[in-house]
Order: structure tokens, then sequence, then C-alpha cells
């Protein structure tokens, strides 16, 4: 899990919308797919509109890796 600044958190917070991009078995980055966020103390939660099912989700359950744009903020997670 990474670790948050309190600016990165401000930022993302004070957004709306949260792109992210899981990565493929290949190691490569899926295209970006946005999404609402959540911020939660010092947490970010995001959902999938397709549940379990959704490319983006079972990508990033699988390798735990992907990227995150939200608010300026550009950080792999």
């Amino acid at each position: 899990m990474p670790t948050w600044t309190d600016d990165e958190l401000d930022r993302i917070g004070s957004s709306v919308e949260l792109d992210l991009e899981s990565e493929r078995a290949d190691g490569t980055l899926r295209s970006p797919v946005t999404m609402w966020v959540v911020r939660a103390g010092d947490d970010v939660y995001v959902r999938s509109v397709k549940g379990r099912n959704g490319p983006w989700f079972r990508g990033a359950a699988a390798r735990r890796q992907g990227r995150i744009s939200s608010g300026g903020v550009h950080k792999d997670v």
C-alpha cells in the first residue's frame, strides 16, 4: 500500500474523479478507467461499477499494481 502525503490526500480528496490504470499480465498498463474517488482519513477508495468482473479490477486484484491520476497527483499504487 502506498504512503500518501497530506498534500496528495488533499488534492485527491478534493477531486471528484480518479483515473486508474491496472497492470496486465505482461506488465503493460491498461487504458485509464475514470471512476469516483473517496478519501476517508488517510485512505483512498474507488469502486468498480462492474464489481469483481471489471477488467481493471481483475488486473489490480491479481497483480496488485497500477497507476492513478487525480487532482494533479500521478502515483504508482
